[in-house]
């Protein structure tokens, strides 16, 4: 598989998995959403709708529309199939045509949080699909992604990565609070520390700073 190769040359021992910025050495950790306040956090209000400016401008800054990308998809499956069936709308309502949707693979993983399975009953479906970000209704699935922990429809809880091939990126967004970007190598996204520096968590930032120094 293509994905799998790219990832052993390239991100050689990564797990894909989160929290993306803690199991790679280079990567920078912004931060989406800027004055959270529990009384004030409808789905039109200031706050979320800065989560969506971020998660999208760092999106638009790291890939050109005719970029190939993959996009992965973890979805963890307790037995109870329910799971599963939801990742079929990730793909289908998020990509444009039919004949895209035909390349999609699948591959069956042992459960990504061993010491959550002591029973070794659980498992991890993941879904590898490239395309081009043209390919891609990038926008309302980021906001997707931002609202899993809000409460608010539509709403992505499974973990999904979005690779550049060309860029040699990973770019992944958590939830409303922050999203991660790692790379092949520091040169690969020094224009996104420089450019993006003052959305840096600033927990992370010395750390950060240390890579591109």
């Amino acid at each position: 598989m293509e994905f799998i190769d790219f990832m052993k040359k390239n991100f050689p021992d990564l797990e894909l998995n989160p929290p993306l910025f803690y199991n790679w050495h280079i990567g920078i950790r912004f931060e989406l959403g800027v004055g959270y306040r529990r009384d004030d956090c409808s789905q039109n209000s200031p706050y979320l709708k800065g989560v969506y400016r971020r998660a999208i401008t760092l999106f638009d800054s790291l890939h050109l529309p005719e970029d190939e990308i993959f996009v992965v998809v973890n979805v963890n499956d307790f037995g109870d199939n329910r799971s599963l069936r939801r990742k079929l709308n990730i793909f289908s309502r998020y990509i444009r045509h039919q004949s895209v949707l035909n390349k999609l693979e699948h591959m069956t993983l042992p459960y990504i949080i061993p010491e959550d399975d002591k029973d070794g009953n659980y498992k991890t479906h993941r879904f590898v699909l490239k395309c081009k970000v043209s390919d891609l209704r990038y926008m309302p699935l980021l906001k997707a992604i931002c609202n899993n922990d809000m409460g608010y429809e539509p709403a992505i809880y499974h973990d999904v990565f979005f690779i550049s091939l060309k860029q040699k990126t990973i770019f992944h967004v958590y939830d409303d609070r922050g999203c991660d970007l790692v790379a092949a190598s520091p040169e690969d996204i020094r224009h996104m520390y420089d450019t993006h520096n003052a959305w840096i968590l600033n927990y992370d930032r010395d750390e950060i700073d240390q890579v591109f120094r």
